[in-house]
């Protein structure tokens, strides 16, 4: 099975390797799981604006995503998830009303500020014990976050900046280099 990208375009960049040898094709969500998990940030449409994506379990991804967007290091990051069931990894426990609101809201462009009381997690939540969690009404990006697990999805700017319309201008304006490229034919190319 390949892997499904949007009919836009989907960039993974990795600044801290050197991906200048040859191009191989991603082939699947794993494939992209593991490059999440080795450090690469994804910029992909989400269901609001374009976002630059790091595993929200990798707390080394997501400081290198703070310093690369140059973002207030106070200020929490939205986490997007693929189902309520995984906001027990981040030790959120809700009540049967609270989940029976975010059953008739989610999937959807609301984001829902639930406490986070864990220590474990002050990277995300930044001191504030809460975070601000959203599960994606878009059918490609559930299917990503199925796999890869819940992802920190800021915009894909610089703080304070407009954000990206589209996948060139998150390039430009983060000033990274891609290293995989999916146009709207169902493949993707990855520098090694």
């Amino acid at each position: 099975m390949r892997f499904h990208f949007f009919t836009n375009k989907v960039i993974v960049f990795d600044i801290q390797n050197d991906f200048s040898e040859h191009m191989n094709e991603v082939q699947n969500h794993s494939e992209v799981e593991s490059l999440l998990r080795g450090g690469a940030f994804v910029v992909l449409p989400t269901d609001t604006i374009y976002g630059i994506c790091a595993t929200a379990l990798d707390m080394t991804a997501v400081e290198r995503l703070y310093a690369l967007r140059k973002r207030d290091p106070s200020k929490p990051m939205i986490v997007l998830i693929s189902s309520i069931d995984d906001l027990k990894t981040f030790d959120i426990s809700l009540t049967s009303r609270q989940e029976n609101i975010l059953e008739q809201i989610w999937p959807g462009k609301v984001s829902v500020v639930l406490h986070c009381g864990s220590k474990n997690f002050s990277y995300l939540h930044r001191g504030t014990y809460s975070l601000a969690v959203r599960m994606p009404n878009k059918k490609d990006l559930l299917e990503i976050l199925n796999v890869t697990g819940p992802l920190v999805a800021p915009s894909a700017n610089i703080e304070g900046e407009p954000p990206a319309k589209n996948i060139q201008e998150a390039s430009d304006i983060l000033g990274i280099t891609p290293i995989i490229m999916a146009p709207r034919r169902q493949t993707a190319k990855v520098r090694r």
